[in-house]
């Protein structure tokens, strides 16, 4: 029994790795957009698809961004400055892109812009906190998608969302965890909407890695301004311990991360490129190892692991 379940775990397997290893035929005729491509996955994966010869339209925040970029591509790569925040930048990037891919349609977009702070925990913050986030990761993405959709639609073609393993497993206070919960809800009602249309979406669920939004500074320093703008009865609440483990462990935050953005950018890759892409990747063996398999658990499970994980931040506010 066991050797006959072995061999159906190995056919499976098999059959997986070849369908896996399928391509789109005709790949320098895609036209992809990337958002965020300044820095990170972004800034990676736009040289990785133009290295490969597809036709990447990056979008940048920055011009300093979006001249680098082009200072270490080929001249196939053009760029276009996009705030997702601005509906009116939103509105004139999806002209352009218009523009450039004509009646084709857009092959692939990979919604990758997003920030991590403000964070905290909630108690801390204020709905103005979390609206920083949400209109970046989530408001934004939503914009930039429902903008494009027509021009995917007629190349019946791929998006690409970049969520996290926080969108399966809240682990801090802010607008983070709810954006990447967001998104993911989104990205499953669309890929259901848009199966007709033979459009794919996917989504990139990365564990820790280190990117500008994994910088110890940044969180350090956000921790650190937002402790500052509390009440005077929240800081005694939480106490000085709260904010000295809180401090400690945003420091340590970049020995957990993995300095291999190529775990995340094949998966972006594969996903545009492959004849049958994922529905969801997890990025990063402690995505795929730890975050992936603890969002499973029951919740008393997860709730205390993670309790046990913060006690020397939290234990002495246990009465």
């Amino acid at each position: 029994m066991f050797l006959y379940l072995a061999a159906l775990l190995g056919l499976y397997l098999l059959f997986r790795w070849y369908r896996e290893r399928q391509t789109v035929p005709n790949l320098t005729d895609k036209p992809v957009l990337i958002t965020g491509c300044d820095s990170g996955f972004g800034n990676q994966l736009a040289k990785q698809l133009d290295r490969r010869g597809l036709r990447v339209l990056a979008a940048c925040l920055t011009e300093k961004g979006a001249a680098d970029l082009k200072e270490n591509t080929s001249q196939r790569l053009q760029t276009v400055i996009l705030d997702v925040t601005n509906s009116k930048s939103v509105v004139a990037m999806a002209e352009w892109v218009s523009q450039q891919v004509g009646d084709r349609g857009l092959w692939g977009l990979v919604n990758n812009a997003g920030i991590s702070v403000p964070t905290a925990p909630n108690e801390w913050l204020t709905k103005g906190d979390f609206q920083k986030i949400l209109d970046v990761n989530l408001l934004g993405l939503i914009d930039v998608t429902l903008n494009l959709t027509p021009l995917i639609r007629k190349a019946r073609g791929r998006i690409v969302n970049v969520t996290s393993i926080m969108g399966r497993f809240a682990m801090t206070g802010g607008g983070y965890c709810i954006s990447k919960y967001g998104v993911e809800a989104f990205s499953d009602s669309l890929r259901r909407e848009l199966r007709p249309f033979e459009v794919k979406v996917s989504m990139i669920e990365p564990g820790f890695f280190r990117t500008g939004m994994t910088d110890a500074l940044l969180l350090n320093q956000n921790f650190l301004r937002i402790w500052e703008r509390t009440s005077p009865e929240i800081r005694r609440s939480y106490g000085q311990r709260y904010l000295d483990e809180g401090c400690r462990m945003d420091k340590d935050v970049p020995s957990m991360c993995s300095s291999n953005l190529s775990l995340v950018t094949d998966c972006m890759e594969h996903g545009l490129t492959a004849l049958h892409p994922r529905t969801r990747y997890s990025a990063g063996w402690d995505a795929k190892l730890i975050f992936i398999p603890l969002s499973y658990l029951p919740t008393v499970v997860t709730d205390t692991l993670l309790g046990l994980r913060n006690y020397r931040q939290t234990a002495h506010l246990y009465k």
